[in-house]
Formats: C-alpha cells, sequence, structure tokens
C-alpha cells in the first residue's frame, strides 16, 4: 500500500473506533506502528482517545523476555525507535500494571472470524493479555477483514473481543 492509502485507511480506522462500546472504560493501552511495517497509523485513534479524555498507556519490548512494560502517556513522555523501528516510551516514570488497563488495541497481521490472531510470532501481546483482566476488552486494528477459515492456536494464544476495519466493527464470539 502507498503512504497516502495507509493514512486514509488508518483515519477510517480511527472514525471506527469511535462505534466501538468502550466510552464507559478509562485507560486504554495504545501501540505505536512500526513505520517500514505499514501498520495502522494508529495516531488518530490516540486522537480520539484523548478527545475523550481517557488515558492512555504505551508499551517498551524488553527483547530478553519477551514482555512488555507499560508507561502512562503524559505531556513528559519522549518517545524513542528502537533498534527493531518500535517506537517505544522512554523513561521509566508512571509505570501501569497489565491488570490496570480497560481496553487494549492490538496489531496483528491477520485474524480469523473468530478473533484468533497472527502477530509477529514473539508471542509478546499473548503474553501480555494473559497478566490482564478477564474483563480487559481487546480490540484488534487492522486493514484488513477476518480471514473466512479458522486460525490454528495454541493454549496460549490470546483470542480478540472485537476487530476494527476501515469498513467497522467486529465483535467476536467463541467456535
Amino acid at each position: 500500500m502507498s503512504n497516502e492509502e495507509v493514512h486514509g485507511l488508518s483515519l477510517q480506522i480511527a472514525n471506527n473506533v469511535l462505534k466501538l462500546d468502550i466510552w464507559d472504560q478509562s485507560l486504554f493501552h495504545l501501540f505505536l506502528p512500526i513505520q517500514t511495517k505499514n501498520e495502522v497509523r494508529t495516531e488518530y485513534i490516540l486522537q480520539v482517545i484523548q478527545g475523550r479524555d481517557k488515558n492512555v498507556a504505551l508499551s517498551r519490548s524488553d527483547f530478553e523476555t519477551f514482555e512488555l512494560r507499560h508507561f502512562l502517556l503524559t505531556d513528559q513522555t519522549t518517545i524513542k525507535v528502537n533498534e527493531y523501528g518500535i517506537p517505544e516510551p522512554k523513561g521509566d516514570d508512571f509505570e501501569i500494571k497489565d491488570e490496570d488497563l480497560d481496553v487494549v488495541f492490538i496489531p496483528l497481521l491477520a485474524v480469523d472470524k473468530y478473533g484468533n490472531r497472527i502477530g509477529y510470532g514473539k508471542g509478546f501481546y499473548d503474553r501480555f493479555l494473559a497478566k490482564c483482566r478477564p474483563n480487559t476488552i481487546k480490540v484488534g486494528i487492522s486493514f484488513f477483514e477476518p480471514l473466512n477459515f479458522t486460525i490454528t492456536t495454541n493454549d496460549t494464544d490470546m483470542p480478540l473481543d472485537q476487530l476494527v476495519t476501515p469498513k467497522g466493527v467486529v465483535k467476536f464470539r467463541s467456535p
């Protein structure tokens, strides 16, 4: 996709985020896109969340443990791109626990009709989501609609509750 297409579709996704039934929640986790991977430009979603006067947490990756640490986004937060091209918060101010997050927006490469997703294969998000509360709302973000077949999963894979695409919102239920 061209840069123009990525931005246009990302804006459509952000507009569809407004249709989610999540706005009674307080603390939202958002990923920042890897520019070289043409991921959804989440700065539009960030504007939507902040426009609703909600708190946002961003993550920093630990490639030794394959775990994520989360930090509250403030006006003083500095973002630095790591060696893998991932924009992350710098510093250790205002760390957030996994179980304190109400809504988690999740990057993905593909998702099936049951909310099973394929990511980049390191398991960062599955480990992270396993530590969240059972009622934490898991929302995938994708340029593409769900696949019409079932993705093979294992016991550690965490399915999505909902998916936002440029066409709208998909709610999942287990097979």
